[in-house]
């Protein structure tokens, strides 16, 4: 397979044999904490961003302020998606796990999309300073709690080079306990892959923000004002606008179409779902999608230990529209037996 150029402005798939993700142990899916989806943490500047962001909404209240080197970046968060990725692999797994992770800094680069050249460690070294450096007052709720704290996004991380001045081989990080609770209450969601192929900061920040608000629903509807005010943009209002519309005619977003209706509301569908507004009689055969139940996924996670099933039930669906979207009569006993077929096939 060869690599995927780049298409509408993405990145393309840097490393396309399959090893994205590939730990010493286990594979992990991509996984985001639901706290800093919902609040805007990270910086979505490509230059240094020295300023304090104070953010208040329902009841929550945000101060980041950054160190000298600027405020940590939507693209510096990678490193946290691919901690939390490990951790959560290993608790689903049956695995202990601690706050302080061991990384191949290799495996880092290629696992979230990233050129393993010379420049990219460097690059990976100014990334941890920077999350190490912002620190975070906050009320937050993570793991049932709520709690007004200060802390870093990361505690500590230490490089290991083969040689002095040689390039790093294995990084350890120490995360916060706020983003540690996260992990073990497993407050976390699935992101698609492609999310790392996403080149602009605002195109990842309103992903994180569509699959935080869709969940399982078929649409998201929230107005450009508390849209903007939500994915963190410093930008004017008109020139925020400006930006979403952009992104709607590129179409680059993973797992979701977006459109804009009158009075400023910009609305997320999942993709292969039914747009409240048309009915199904004006989409074709097949234009209701298959609902899981709860008693299918919990089969499926026992089919597929340690597996993340709501993934699994992702790629069902995109299986389902790409094979026709013929109506299913018993969806349940359909996906099961998909999984049971894709369980067979693995080596």
């Amino acid at each position: 397979m060869s690599a995927v150029a780049p298409m509408g402005g993405m990145l393309p798939d840097r490393h396309p044999t399959g090893d994205l993700f590939v730990c010493d142990i286990f594979e992990a899916s991509p996984k985001d904490d639901l706290g800093s989806m919902e609040h805007p943490i990270f910086s979505l500047s490509t230059r240094p961003d020295r300023r304090i962001l104070s953010y208040a909404h329902n009841g929550v209240e945000v101060q980041v302020t950054p160190s000298v080197r600027g405020r940590a970046t939507i693209h510096d968060k990678d490193i946290l998606i691919y901690c939390i990725s490990q951790l959560v692999a290993a608790l689903n797994a049956g695995r202990e796990i601690s706050r302080t992770l061991q990384l191949k800094a290799h495996d880092l680069l290629v696992a979230t999309n990233r050129d393993t050249g010379g420049d990219s460690y460097t690059r990976l070294r100014e990334a941890f300073e920077r999350l190490a450096g912002t620190r975070i007052t906050t009320n937050l709720e993570t793991g049932g709690q709520e709690v007004t704290s200060g802390f870093g996004l990361i505690e500590r991380w230490e490089i290991v080079r083969k040689s002095r001045g040689g390039r790093m081989v294995n990084v350890t990080v120490t995360l916060s306990e706020w983003l540690y609770r996260a992990v073990l209450s497993k407050s976390v969601l699935t992101l698609n892959r492609d999310y790392f192929r996403l080149r602009k900061p605002l195109e990842r920040r309103i992903y994180e923000l569509a699959r935080k608000h869709c969940g399982r629903q078929p649409e998201w509807q929230v107005s450009l004002a508390v849209l903007h005010k939500k994915a963190g943009s410093t930008a004017p209002l008109r020139v925020f606008r400006a930006a979403v519309r952009k992104m709607i005619a590129a179409a680059n977003l993973p797992d979701y179409d977006i459109h804009e209706e009158a009075g400023d509301l910009i609305v997320f569908t999942r993709q292969g779902q039914v747009v409240s507004s048309v009915g199904p009689a004006q989409t074709g055969q097949g234009a209701d999608v298959p609902q899981l139940s709860e008693e299918a996924l919990a089969e499926a996670r026992l089919m597929a230990p340690g597996a993340d099933v709501y993934a699994l039930e992702a790629e069902w669906r995109r299986f389902w529209a790409d094979t026709g979207r013929v109506r299913v009569h018993a969806p349940d006993k359909a996906f099961l037996a998909w999984l049971q077929g894709r369980i067979a096939r693995q080596p």
